[in-house]
């Protein structure tokens, strides 16, 4: 009874949680030919929202058309020209496009010049994101890239390719 009356259910309990991360900050992966930095973690932002900065260097296939079921995600092109696919539409998507992908929509992006793309990511709710992109660095640096451990993670992940026989994201030669 004592923890009851304690508990002011009137006034707000301010907490100073923000986090601030520099440009230069943040975990970085390298995965062959794309760069992801981690800015806002599941962790940080109790699973409510994921920022990344991802670069994509020339020709790179970010992934290719998949959905997801239960989150979000929104491009923004920080430097370069971003190939999209949304639907049965593709956009190139140059320097201050924002892209919003609500659930459920068919996507797929790459880089289809020869200059570096920047863009941010972002997740809504995030869905643990960051270890969708820990499993993608391994399971894409095997050779062979393994296709059903590949949709396993995907899959973990709230990701859902539209065509399983075209979900990796390789260029054919």
């Amino acid at each position: 009874m004592d923890d009851i009356a304690k508990t002011d259910y009137f006034n707000d309990v301010l907490e100073d949680r923000a986090t601030v991360i520099l440009p230069e900050k943040g975990e970085q992966l390298l995965l062959n030919d794309i760069e992801f930095t981690f800015k806002v973690t599941s962790e940080m932002s109790n699973d409510q929202l994921g920022v990344y900065k991802i670069t994509l260097n020339p020709m790179a296939i970010g992934a290719k058309l998949h959905y997801h079921r239960f989150m979000d995600e929104t491009f923004i092109v920080d430097k370069g020209e971003l190939t999209i696919q949304v639907g049965e539409e593709e956009y190139k998507a140059g320097v201050g496009t924002i892209v919003y992908v609500p659930r459920f929509t068919p996507h797929g992006f790459q880089n289809d010049t020869e200059e570096k793309v920047e863009l941010t990511l972002l997740f809504n709710p995030s869905q643990k994101r960051e270890g969708f992109f820990r499993g993608l660095q391994e399971t894409l640096m095997e050779e062979p890239i393994d296709p059903k451990k590949y949709l396993k993670l995907y899959n973990k992940y709230d990701s859902f390719p539209v065509d399983t026989s075209n979900m990796i994201p390789k260029r054919e030669p």
